[in-house]
């Protein structure tokens, strides 16, 4: 029994170093199992969908799409891959997944919160030009091109985080002080650099892009009800469907300010980062949740997504043509 209640309390009984393992009644760990196992089957289920339907329905395929698949790609991995990983280690409270996933799982969660912030970035971009510019719109932003800036965007992700995690990349078991941790430690100066490259910028420019993009909205809805200008031109002013689709991306964005703020709370505290803060499970969740809200955003807001969704799931994407349906 004394051998039992020792296995029970340590991450690994067998060595001398090893670190103790979050004791709690077995109904509470059951039930935080079984949530962790739905939160993530969601948002797997959630973003595949959005992934199916933007690329099987010929209609959508757009620029805009484009951009939302790739968002829908980065979701779907944290749902399949960092939720489940970060899920067992909080509740746990030990690593017990090895050194090589010690290595990559936190450099996978940085790259997919880089390309996802990236992502949005280029989302603000294509909202403003399709409203403020939408005869450049028309005649520049292709698939396409759209499609080899969403590549350029990941493979600057992936460079960007190599180098920020590069200590823990060459050495991932540094700052852990017995067998069974996975620590991860920023420094204060590689903290507050990458708060102003990923956080302060790009969040800036969507910010001040948006509340573009609704200013010339305004002033485009007035001009409509006046048909022309007092110089007797025409008016060049965005489709309704573009406007409704930066109304709804743009609560996506506000939604994933909401959600990624609050992570960078450590470097601007001025403090180092690291996922052994006490705090840092419920910032890093609050961030991991917002992979499970964009589809329910584009369900909430987009008839196009209910319709796709309700062709997949009645396997009416197996009648013929059904790739050419129009929504």
């Amino acid at each position: 029994m004394e051998q039992d209640s020792r296995s029970s309390s340590w991450c690994f009984p067998h060595l001398n170093n090893s670190c103790r393992r979050l004791q709690q009644p077995h109904s509470s760990t059951a039930l935080l199992y079984t949530l962790l196992a739905l939160v993530s089957l969601l948002t797997v289920a959630l973003n595949l969908l959005v992934i199916v339907s933007i690329s099987y329905f010929r209609q959508l395929h757009t620029p805009t799409n484009a951009l939302l698949q790739s968002l829908a790609v980065s979701d779907l991995v944290v749902g399949l891959l960092v939720m489940p990983i970060e899920g067992v280690r909080y509740m746990e409270m030990c690593w017990l997944m090895g050194r090589l996933l010690c290595v990559l799982t936190p450099y996978v969660s940085y790259c997919l919160l880089s390309a996802s912030l990236g992502n949005m970035v280029l989302i603000s971009i294509d909202r403003y030009l399709a409203i403020c510019d939408p005869l450049l719109y028309s005649s520049k932003v292709n698939l396409s091109r759209v499609r080899t800036l969403i590549c350029l965007c990941w493979a600057c992700s992936l460079l960007y985080n190599g180098c920020i995690l590069i200590g823990h990349l060459s050495q991932p078991e540094r700052y852990s002080t017995c067998h069974g941790e996975c620590v991860v430690v920023i420094s204060h100066t590689a903290g507050t650099i990458d708060l102003f490259v990923t956080c302060v910028g790009p969040c800036t420019i969507m910010i001040v892009l948006y509340i573009r993009v609704f200013a010339i909205a305004v002033s485009q809805a007035r001009a409509i009800r006046l048909r022309i200008t007092s110089t007797g031109s025409v008016v060049t002013v965005a489709k309704p469907s573009e406007k409704k689709a930066a109304r709804t991306l743009g609560v996506v964005i506000l939604v994933f300010l909401i959600c990624f703020c609050p992570y960078y709370y450590p470097a601007i505290a001025g403090v180092e980062t690291s996922n052994n803060l006490s705090y840092f499970a419920i910032l890093s969740w609050i961030m991991l949740l917002n992979s499970c809200m964009n589809p329910l955003i584009y369900a909430m807001f987009y008839p196009w997504f209910r319709k796709a969704v309700k062709l997949i799931i009645t396997f009416r994407i197996f009648q013929p043509q059904s790739r050419e349906h129009t929504f």
